[in-house]
């Protein structure tokens, strides 16, 4: 196996890392392997990376480039599986747009990638993909589910319900709320109902319980038992169907909505 002229020291890294399936790593894991010094640890990682057999992706973490890419420099490995590594071993998933591409949602691929996280961070970009990291509690980590990127690296993401669920709450991240309406509609035949609505009563937020009721029916998703288990939570309010559309349209006692979005317009998104 050609090591790009690696010194024995790189090679025995290198091989290792292979074996321990273990492509993206930290300066933590040349330490261990090599049963070296942080300073020596960094030194060897800036070599490697000088030499086209690692790339950084971000101070501290790299990820081993494949021998047959050559002298290629800037490679990032999936962006799956970076988008876990850069939470550190933290609690975290897959959530929102990224999501409902996993998930078979949407129709055009992002380069964006939404992480929920417990701690608010800041965006980072690498090799031109964006990682956006959403922060939430601990109690809302719930709904989730690993999905297997390759036949070794698995991620967490959040189940299509939790998906929905997330995207009514903060449609900013799905590419508005018809763009989440039409991913919706393109599940609809497999989606569970009870848990939508399960889930949708656990958070306990009351936008998220009126904007699922609504397309729930203009959907028809679920029971009418079901989805009147959404209605017996509702108070007064009146919130927007659209949070990110100008406060008009008319009122929908139904579901206390403002529905500055019609049904007509949903529809016809959904459809297309």
């Amino acid at each position: 196996m050609p090591f790009k002229t690696l010194g024995p020291q790189s090679a025995r890294l290198v091989t290792t890392l292979y074996e321990e399936n273990r492509p993206v790593f930290r300066i933590g894991d040349i330490q261990r392997i090599l049963d070296t010094k942080e300073v020596t640890a960094r030194d060897l990682a800036r070599k490697l990376v000088d030499r086209a057999v690692a790339s950084r992706l971000k101070p501290g973490l790299y990820i081993l480039v494949p021998f047959e890419l050559g002298k290629e420099r800037e490679y990032m490995g999936n962006p799956l599986v970076v988008a876990r590594e850069l939470n550190d071993g933290a609690d975290y998933y897959l959530s929102h747009g990224t999501a409902m591409e996993i998930h078979g949602m949407v129709t055009q691929p992002r380069l964006v990638f939404h992480v929920t996280t417990l701690t608010k961070r800041r965006p980072i970009t690498i090799m031109g993909a964006e990682f956006r990291f959403l922060a939430s509690r601990k109690e809302f980590f719930f709904g989730l589910a690993g999905h297997w990127v390759t036949k070794q690296e698995q991620v967490s993401i959040s189940d299509p319900e939790r998906t929905i669920i997330d995207g009514l709450r903060m449609p900013e991240y799905c590419g508005g709320l018809t763009e989440l309406a039409k991913g919706i509609w393109m599940k609809k035949e497999t989606l569970d109902g009870g848990k939508l609505v399960a889930y949708a009563l656990r958070m306990e937020i009351g936008s998220v319980i009126r904007r699922l009721g609504y397309l729930m029916e203009l959907f028809e998703i679920g029971t009418p038992k079901t989805r009147e288990q959404l209605r017996e939570h509702l108070t007064e309010t009146v919130v927007r169907m659209d949070p990110l559309l100008p406060v008009e349209g008319k009122f929908l006692h139904r579901w206390r909505l403002q529905l500055n979005v019609t049904a007509e317009e949903l529809l016809t998104a959904a459809k297309t």
